[in-house]
């Protein structure tokens, strides 16, 4: 991307952010009625350190979905018969809607609507060389490795050794993408990846 479409990348996603915002207020707002309701005990959103762009760490938003136990710093590889995941919360993840919170990290700077999703410090860690590159990125809500492993906890709950597949096969072929998307991203690619995203 160029100087220019960078800029407007950025001013895309802090518009767009607090239009979702504003849109999805009255969804926030019943989704946290309803999470108080069936999920009472325990705090409505949780905070996870991520790797952002230039290896920075930072606090990124989603709504609680796991008991309230859980050490969510300590939740890495997730799979959709999880035990740890309650009924609402595992509602939340299918439609993704457990992710909407960040469009705060957004509207904050320290995320943009498309990119590589965010990884935990024991996963950034691993890449070398160009791969490397993929921290020069500010990290998305969505974006292409995002699309195409959508199912990604349906996907693990079917291998006996989830984290090993993940680390083995589904981490690789990520970072593969997220490198692909580096070299040719555009603003109107993410502009269609935005819509394959809502539209899916």
């Amino acid at each position: 991307m160029s100087k220019g479409s960078l800029f407007i990348k950025y001013l895309f996603d802090k518009i767009m952010a607090l239009i979702g915002m504003a849109i999805l207020f009255p969804f926030m707002f019943i989704i946290f009625i309803i999470h108080k309701i069936v999920m009472p005990k325990g705090k409505f959103l949780f905070l996870q350190e991520r790797i952002g762009q230039y290896g920075k760490p930072f606090w990124i938003y989603k709504i609680r979905t796991m008991k309230d136990d859980v050490d969510d710093n300590n939740v890495f590889v997730t799979t959709a018969n999880d035990k740890r995941i309650l009924p609402f919360g595992r509602f939340l993840r299918k439609t993704k809607l457990d992710e909407i919170v960040e469009l705060v990290n957004v509207l904050k700077g320290e995320m943009s609507l498309v990119g590589p999703r965010p990884d935990v410090a024991g996963y950034a860690d691993k890449l070398t060389g160009d791969d490397r590159k993929i921290l020069e990125l500010r990290p998305g809500i969505t974006g292409p490795a995002s699309l195409k492993y959508i199912n990604e906890e349906e996907l693990l709950a079917k291998v006996d050794d989830s984290k090993k597949y993940n680390d083995e096969m589904i981490y690789p072929d990520k970072v593969k993408i997220n490198l692909e998307y580096y070299y040719n991203r555009t603003f109107w690619g993410d502009i269609k990846i935005i819509f394959k995203t809502i539209f899916r």
